[in-house]
């Protein structure tokens, strides 16, 4: 489907529940050829579902300057090479897609330590966080009360972080680390010309300083 004007996901939900499919769904474009979608104009690319849907046939069409591989290998290597020569920045399958493996990763320490996220240091978060809600509403009184916090603001902020917002922080951290991990090699050697050629870089050379770490 398509709508230059973007989509109403709830819609497209409620129409696909009712109807089977997304064939006729009023407020967009039905094109049976998806594919054909992909050279649309547009600042980001994100293939999401098929391998190989950009290749040799339509890498020259494809006209956006920034390709996100949400699929598995959903650019061939002919098309890369193609894609490339272009200028178009693609960022990497094993990156993009490395969010729910860093997550499954979370879940089997946590699952060795016998120990929830969090329940090292809630409290004493909570506590530091106490700290400065009493120390801003002192500073409010001397001022005469002119400016308050709110209790939303006081109830969220004492609650302190629970296990879902610790492990979506995590995961943050993880992929931002990864990712400028990559950049730098990307930027700083000559002879590496995509974000993909720098991933496997940085991916063998962790495997290698592992290896190194073990004495083997």
């Amino acid at each position: 489907m398509y709508n230059e004007a973007g989509l109403d996901v709830e819609a497209v939900r409620a129409w696909i529940g009712k109807n089977g499919g997304v064939k006729g769904f009023p407020d967009a474009i039905h094109a049976p050829d998806g594919a054909v979608l992909l050279e649309e104009d547009c600042d980001i690319l994100i293939p999401a579902a098929l391998e190989g849907v950009i290749n040799l046939s339509n890498a020259e069409r494809v006209k956006a300057p920034l390709i996100i591989e949400a699929a598995n290998g959903p650019i061939t290597a002919g098309a890369d090479d193609i894609l490339r020569v272009k200028g178009t920045v693609i960022i990497p399958d094993m990156y993009a897609n490395a969010g729910g493996v860093t997550v499954s990763y979370f879940e089997w320490v946590k699952n060795l330590s016998h120990i929830r996220f969090g329940r090292m240091q809630r409290r004493q978060e909570e506590a530091r966080h106490q700290l400065v809600v009493d120390e801003l509403q002192k500073i409010s009184e001397s001022m005469g009360n002119k400016y308050t916090l709110s209790d939303r603001f006081k109830q969220k902020y004492l609650r302190g972080a629970d296990e879902l917002e610790l492990v979506r922080s995590g995961l943050d951290d993880t992929m931002r680390i990864a990712y400028q991990s990559m950049r730098d090699v990307w930027h700083e050697r000559g002879d590496v010309e995509d974000l993909r050629t720098a991933a496997y870089l940085v991916s063998i050379e962790k495997v290698a300083a592992s290896y190194r770490a073990k004495g083997l």
